[in-house]
């Protein structure tokens, strides 16, 4: 009865080092997807925060007298060359805006697909287009 209580006083204070192996397997994978879905997430509200700001600088530029759709275009793609955005179309609304009457809308509305701006390539958002969009009122 001695010797089982000094094996028993031996082994109850040491931790169970293979239990600990076992969770850490069984956890690591969903933690490690948990990490790249946050960063994919992460990743598309950067990419649908800068289309906005591209679309709000050329509505800017589409609003100075005199300016062309070459100064538009040009001012959406510094800012997306800028951030690393790739595809991107920028499409203003209307196409004659330098001579549209004062008190009208003019639109900027930049596009850019997920696939191709994509850190991770799983593809959660496959298929997908975010846009970014800015209208402003010409007022002379």
């Amino acid at each position: 009865m001695k010797q089982f209580n000094r094996l028993r006083k031996k082994y109850r204070g040491r931790p169970k080092l293979g239990a600990a192996a076992v969770e850490f397997a069984v956890v690591s994978p969903v933690l490690v997807l948990l990490l790249f879905g946050t960063i994919e997430a992460c990743r598309i509200i950067y990419l649908r925060q800068t289309l906005t700001i591209a679309a709000y600088e050329a509505t800017r530029i589409a609003l100075v007298p005199k300016s062309t759709s070459g100064q538009v275009i040009a001012a959406a793609n510094n800012i997306l060359t800028d951030r690393g955005v790739k595809d991107a179309v920028v499409t203003i609304t209307p196409s004659t805006f330098s001579t549209a009457p004062i008190q009208s809308f003019i639109e900027v509305r930049v596009t850019a697909p997920a696939n191709s701006n994509s850190l991770v390539k799983a593809n959660f958002f496959a298929g997908k287009f975010l846009v970014g969009r800015c209208s402003m009122m010409k007022e002379y």
